[in-house]
């Protein structure tokens, strides 16, 4: 059996059996959004910290791969939540050396959507909910196209999905262009190249030169706020040098200072010397020691403050990152959304542009439905037939034609 009628064939089971299918766990796919916490049990302290940096909504991209920060890109379609989970607290461990693993803990924010195309009243994406069935979905989607509207309503349908089709692929260019710049500036590039899916297209010469600009600025912006903590380094560190040498000197001082007091003890002791010019002397010393302390001291605070601007560099550059970092996540996911909406409009087009459609809605019998779903499983894109009783999971899509009356 071809692999196609494989996958086909697998589909169909799984939707003639749908108690086997609830008994499973939910399984991940691209769009769907997970809400993430992690806490860490201190064993020394026998307190919870909550890592509240990693707390947040994550989605899973297109390619089925989930980015959670010090974890880094983890496979995560066809995966269940707890298994996520599990996956987040022993990479964390792994990675961070940490004596206890953190407990992770994954739920489902919001499902990736189902799609309906056909004769409904309102085709497009909808919310999942739990236990959609495909009369279910109809309903969502206004029941089933009403024949006396279906000639104006066409021609109305084929100009909104003409339109929507290029709003949503103009969105889906600049998205893909935009990861590119994302991608060039966690890298460090001054460029980046024009994505090869978009080659060719004559409105990627402007897009490019509004992200360079984007491009520009950040690197900009960061190389400003590092040249000047550098200048401020190289001062500080002039400062260190200049007390460095004053104390040199004023050890010379204290030297020679000490040596007069020295010279003088003896003659202070026999009489011959008075015991202010003594006590002077060893105010002097006093002093001039003093005057070490107090360069000392500045040199103390001239090296914290070279240390602030160091770690003042450090945060800057994780910063850009970090938000770079979030800005790429949220991309992959409007780029997701952008091109299943591109996909789905052109599905629409086609639908509302076929003569036989029109020509069996505007028939006098009664008009009867047909059901298909269209789903990814094992990678693999499969469709087959579908009753109103037939389990939808999400991100499937629901494909509703008129079968030809009688007289046709």
């Amino acid at each position: 059996m071809a692999p196609s009628r494989l996958a086909a064939a697998a589909l169909a089971m799984s939707l003639l059996t749908p108690q086997m299918a609830a008994a499973e766990d939910y399984r991940l796919g691209p769009q769907d959004k997970l809400n993430i916490r992690v806490a860490e049990w201190q064993t020394v302290d026998g307190t919870f910290r909550d890592w509240s940096a990693l707390n947040g909504d994550y989605s899973v991209g297109p390619a089925g791969t989930l980015s959670v920060p010090f974890v880094g890109e983890m496979q995560a379609a066809g995966k269940t939540t707890s298994e996520i989970a599990a996956a987040i607290g022993l990479a964390l461990q792994r990675k961070l050396a940490l004596p206890d693993k953190p407990e992770a803990s994954v739920e489902m924010a919001q499902f990736r959507p189902f799609y309906i195309s056909g004769e409904v009243q309102n085709p497009g994406q909808f919310p999942y909910v739990p236990d959609l069935t495909v009369l279910k979905a109809v309903s969502i989607a206004g029941g089933i196209r009403r024949s006396a509207d279906y000639g104006p309503q066409l021609g109305k349908d084929l100009v909104t999905a003409k339109g929507s089709f290029d709003i949503y692929d103009d969105q889906r260019l600049r998205l893909i262009i935009k990861r590119a710049r994302i991608d060039a500036d966690l890298a460090g590039k001054t460029s980046f190249e024009v994505p090869k899916e978009v080659e060719g297209d004559p409105r990627t010469q402007a897009i490019v030169a509004d992200e360079m600009q984007i491009l520009t600025a950040d690197q900009k912006a960061l190389k400003l706020k590092l040249d000047a903590l550098d200048d401020l380094k190289g001062v500080l560190q002039g400062e260190v040098e200049s007390l460095q040498k004053k104390i040199a000197n004023q050890q010379q001082q204290v030297d020679l200072a000490q040596q007069q007091l020295t010279s003088i003890g003896p003659l202070a002791q026999k009489g011959l010397v008075a015991n202010a010019r003594l006590l002077d002397s060893k105010q002097t010393v006093a002093d001039l020691q003093g005057k070490i302390l107090d360069y000392e001291t500045a040199i103390l605070t001239a090296k914290q403050s070279i240390s602030k601007a160091e770690q003042d560099a450090i945060d800057a550059r994780n910063t850009l990152n970090s938000n770079l970092a979030a800005s790429r996540q949220q991309t992959e996911a409007d780029l997701n959304e952008a091109t299943l909406r591109t996909a789905m409009q052109k599905g629409l087009i086609a639908q509302a542009s076929d003569p036989a459609t029109m020509a069996s809605i505007t028939g006098s019998e009664e008009p009867t439905l047909l059901y298909s779903l269209l789903r990814v499983a094992d990678g693999k894109t499969s469709e087959v037939e579908a009753k109103e009783d037939t389990p939808v999971l999400p991100g499937d899509v629901i494909k509703v034609k008129l079968a030809p009356t009688a007289s046709q």
